[in-house]
Parts: C-alpha cells; structure tokens; sequence
C-alpha cells in the first residue's frame, strides 16, 4: 500500500496533544492518545515524535505563543512614552480574559519543566524572549523582575479561581519599575 503524502500530519498531531493535555493533563498524554484524538495510526505518532518529552517539546512551542503575540500585538514594547505598569497590567486581564483554557495549558506545559529536563529549554527561551520584549522600555534586569511578577500574578488567579484585579497588577507592577 502506498504511503499518503500528509505534510500536515505532524501539526494535527501537535494540536492533538494540546487538545488532549488540555482535557486529561499531561498524565493523560500517551502516544495511543494522540493518535487516536488526531486520527492518524498509532506508528505517526512515533515517527514525527520518538518520544513523550518530544511531543511536548512541540506542544510546549506552539502554546508558549499565547502571552508573546498578546504582548506583540498590544505594541507596548515600542511604545516609550506610554505607563508601562498600566499597560502591562491591561494586557495580562487580556489574556487571563481571552482564551482562559489556553493560558491554564501554556502554565502547565510550562510548569512540566520542573519535571522534565527536556522541556526546559523551551521555558527557559519563553523566558528570554518575553523578557527581551519587555527590555525594550527597561533595563534587563527590571524586564525580568516585571516578568516573574506577572507570572505569580497569573498563577495566584489561575490557582486560586480568584479573579484578576488589573488595579492590583499595576500598581504593584509599578512597584517594579524604575
């Protein structure tokens, strides 16, 4: 039987671990599993990821997205005269706001690191480059600090089903910065 010419089969099984991680978890995520959301053989799977840690590698990529391209799209990294702290505090109620199964994924994707060597490097280069962004209207060591004061914000809402408080968030954001 001749092979079918798929070039998007390997994406499709990408999104299949995200929907599938996303409905079950990361403990819910076996090849078997995305095979069978994606609707591709079993052997497709293994082929384009050897393993687990590779599938979530390529998961981790693809959902890590979400905060950059709000963040690119809001234009505050270009914008100098603008209140930063306000602007960072209005961008994240965007994202906790918008798409709320999505940032929960990109956290818990992002927190598998802790678990799994293979997907630091992936965190670590989310990292770099958000704070790189936000280097654009501080200096780098404030862009890291305004970074990881984001990130507890949105975990403490995400962990604790509390709501976001965008008054908060600048005000302690403004804190931060110089």
């Amino acid at each position: 039987m001749p092979r079918r010419y798929d070039p998007e089969r390997r994406q499709r099984i990408i999104d299949a671990a995200i929907r599938v991680v996303g409905e079950k978890g990361i403990g819910g995520l076996s090849h078997r599993t995305v095979a069978a959301e994606a609707d591709v053989p079993l052997g497709s799977t293994t082929y384009h990821f050897a393993t687990l840690d590779d599938l979530l590698v390529a998961a981790l990529c693809q959902a890590s997205e979400g905060f950059a391209k709000v963040l690119d799209a809001s234009e505050v990294p270009a914008d100098t005269d603008g209140d930063l702290a306000a602007s960072l505090a209005r961008i994240l109620g965007e994202w906790l706001g918008g798409d709320r199964p999505g940032v929960e994924l990109e956290y818990e994707l992002y927190l598998a690191a802790l678990r799994r060597p293979a997907l630091r490097p992936v965190a670590a280069q989310w990292t770099e480059e958000t704070a790189a962004r936000l280097a654009a209207r501080t200096d780098p060591v404030t862009a890291r600090a305004l970074l990881a004061l984001m990130d507890g914000i949105c975990l403490q809402v995400l962990l604790t089903g509390g709501s976001y408080d965008e008054a908060y968030a600048r005000a302690v954001l403004a804190r931060v910065i110089p």
